[in-house]
């Protein structure tokens, strides 16, 4: 196995690995293994929780709520997660509810998901989760109630504009025959 280091055109490191795969014809592959990004991170107050990964369940990272909140059903509220980040140039942090903040608190993430860009950096810019309830709940501080991720930004796209000439796959909402 042999290692090489290289950076792509966009500055992004990687280590490539490349092997020898019995799985094709003992051919050559290569394994591309990203390196660590550093995060700035900023937290409302020494009680909330150091961010951290759960140990081999997830690449997600999960987000508390940085307060106690009462909720009526109907209510719409923006819970502060007690953090404010500065994110690696390029990288955009996607915030979504965990699988279980509406079972345990019947509430649903006004806007389905919350995109943060790498200009949302200044020490007021907190992450907070705009929630709606549809019950009457208290989400107690520390309850976590959503998860992110940090993704590299879209590349510019161009537009041509033309029928499209591929298979008809039947229209929204269908899988196909």
């Amino acid at each position: 196995m042999e290692a090489y280091q290289r950076s792509s055109a966009k500055s992004r490191n990687m280590l490539l690995l490349s092997v020898k795969c019995s799985a094709v014809d003992n051919r050559e592959c290569y394994i591309c293994i990203m390196t660590m990004k550093t995060i700035k991170i900023q937290y409302l107050d020494d009680s909330i929780p150091k961010l951290t990964y759960i140990g081999g369940k997830s690449d997600w990272i999960d987000l508390a709520a940085a307060e106690t909140v009462t909720l009526k059903a109907g209510e719409f509220r923006l819970i502060h997660l007690g953090v404010a980040m500065r994110l690696p140039e390029g990288y955009e942090a996607h915030i979504a509810p965990r699988s279980s903040s509406f079972k345990n608190f019947g509430i649903l993430q006004a806007n389905s998901v919350g995109v943060v860009d790498s200009s949302y950096c200044g020490a007021n810019d907190w992450w907070k989760m705009p929630v709606y309830a549809t019950r009457d709940v208290v989400i107690e501080k520390g309850s976590r109630i959503a998860q992110f991720r940090i993704v590299e930004i879209q590349p510019t796209l161009t537009f041509v504009e033309g029928a499209l000439d591929g298979k008809d796959r039947g229209g929204f909402g269908s899988t196909g025959i």
